[in-house]
């Protein structure tokens, strides 16, 4: 006996194989969540670079112009915060000023459709002499030019740091 499915049948089948594919084409593999994950990092330690080389376009190429940086610190008197626009860090930029070196390690990032969370430790120095740690918290949104920094929240402490497994700057 022969098995036979309806036309309709048939084309119900067709449809919801082809219905299938295209949701499985569309998934992101591994190796595309590990390719964002590179940008995400790649789109920090651009900024990180930028910091070293008073470089404003390459720092304007990955921060969000309306996005901010946040700071807390400890002091004696309790809590410290700040802010500033990332238009006023670029333009703090311009100003001839202290070499910066920051450095970050171990990042875990978190990712969903077009919005990331890059969280990690860091190290800053100034002129070569080491001035604080903390943890940076980086907000970024995938754009048509790809991952860029919505907002910035860091610690800064100068105390109580964890040697870094970067070991010392060259």
């Amino acid at each position: 006996m022969a098995f036979y499915i309806a036309r309709p049948l048939r084309r119900l089948v067709r449809f919801v194989t082809v219905a299938g594919l295209l949701v499985l084409l569309c998934l992101p593999t591994p190796a595309q969540a590990q390719s964002d994950e590179d940008a995400v990092i790649a789109a920090v330690q651009q900024l990180f670079d930028a910091m070293a080389a008073r470089d404003t376009l390459a720092a304007r190429a990955v921060l969000m112009p309306e996005g901010r940086f946040f700071a807390i610190r400890d002091t004696d008197d309790g809590p410290s915060t700040g802010s500033s626009s990332h238009q006023d860090f670029l333009k703090q930029l311009t100003m001839p000023g202290d070499d910066w070196l920051e450095r970050m390690w171990n990042p875990t990032i978190l990712i969903h459709g077009r919005m990331a969370v890059l969280w990690t430790k860091y190290d800053f120095y100034r002129n070569g002499q080491f001035s604080h740690c903390g943890v940076d918290a980086f907000s970024l949104l995938k754009t048509a030019d790809g991952w860029k920094i919505a907002g910035t929240t860091y610690t800064v402490e100068p105390t109580g740091c964890e040697e870094s497994p970067l070991g010392p700057p060259r």
